[in-house]
């Protein structure tokens, strides 16, 4: 095999520009020159050429990225390659400032990358971080990745899961993005054992044969023995239960102040938390700068950095790529499980 053959074996990843206010055109320049990514993966960027440069010239990076037209990315060489859409001018944009060309910049490119991945064209779909503000501006109604890809690409709804990665554990939930007075009506046996089994397909596909799962109470204390609530006693252990008879590695309900630190000590491989804030505050003290998000759900994986936009940053040309590469990373793993099948032929 040549090297040209060798290259292609690599996952093809779509990496959409995300907000060009804060650190995101500066990151995705900062992925196309990482070594740690063009080992792994060759990435599509998705964007403007004019923003790419003016991020480049942030971070004090030469760009060296042919443009491709979209019937031509799967053709590409080993390198990277871009995608101009011609959508955005710098001068349009404010540093640190959410704006209506912000947002609409950001939903058009991951609209498309999304599109490329259903159809098969790329392996996964990576984006730079989004600011929501920005993005409700160009999509009115806009809450979150999951639910917008969910009506893209006219998905069941709740068939879209966010986890979020450190190299060393997940942190899955069975809620995310309510209000916390709705959370104990939102849980049900079917609801958890169900993410108990996204759970353990998402680690596999990452590369995990046996995953491992520790699943959190709700209350203080897991309820302490009812003392504190009923929840754990009448829906998450009786689910727990109905997954440890269809076969899976699953414990609990343990409470939330210590399950993190019985996944880290024992070697469990994620942790179920029943809302977004249970696990979201562990994980990003454990690693704030290395996190990764993925969307998990679909057929092919979607990666972001855990971070956000860093509008506070922007333009100074110190935004730390570590959990850029890390999404990058972690998408070319799972896209690699799949990408031969969903391929076009």
């Amino acid at each position: 095999m040549d090297a040209e053959q060798q290259g292609r074996q690599r996952p093809l990843i779509a990496l959409a520009m995300g907000d060009p206010a804060g650190i995101s055109t500066e990151l995705a320049t900062r992925l196309v020159a990482s070594a740690r990514v063009r080992e792994a993966a060759r990435l599509v960027v998705i964007g403007d050429r004019r923003m790419l440069d003016a991020g480049a010239a942030v971070a004090g990076l030469a760009t060296a990225v042919p443009s491709v037209a979209i019937e031509e990315i799967g053709n590409a060489d080993t390198g990277p390659a871009l995608i101009d859409l011609g959508n955005l001018d710098p001068a349009d944009i404010t540093p640190g400032e959410a704006s209506l060309a912000g947002g609409r910049f950001a939903v058009e490119n991951f609209t498309l990358a999304l599109r490329l991945a259903k159809a098969g064209r790329v392996d996964g779909v990576c984006y730079t971080p989004f600011n929501k503000k920005a993005m409700r501006y160009a999509h009115p109604g806009y809450d979150d990745e999951s639910r917008f890809i969910t009506g893209l690409l006219r998905l069941d709804d709740g068939g879209v899961r966010e986890f979020n990665v450190l190299q060393q554990i997940w942190n899955a939930r069975v809620t995310s993005h309510i209000p916390l007075k709705d959370v104990s009506a939102a849980l049900s046996e079917e609801v958890i054992l169900r993410e108990i089994a996204r759970t353990e397909s998402c680690l596999r596909l990452a590369g995990i044969e046996k995953p491992r799962i520790l699943v959190a109470g709700l209350n203080p204390h897991a309820g302490d023995g009812g003392s504190f609530g009923m929840e754990e006693i009448e829906i998450i252990a009786p689910a727990i239960e109905a997954a440890r008879a269809r076969g899976h590695d699953v414990a609990g309900p343990f409470p939330a102040d210590t399950v993190f630190v019985k996944a880290l000590k024992e070697g469990h491989h994620a942790v179920l938390t029943m809302y977004h804030d249970q696990g979201q505050i562990a994980m990003k003290l454990m690693g704030f700068d290395r996190g990764v998000t993925m969307l998990g759900g679909l057929s092919f994986p979607v990666c972001t950095p855990a971070h956000g936009t860093a509008y506070d940053i922007a333009g100074q040309g110190i935004a730390n790529p570590l959990a850029g590469e890390e999404a990058v990373l972690l998408a070319a793993r799972m896209a690699a499980s799949t990408a031969t099948e969903r391929r076009p032929q």
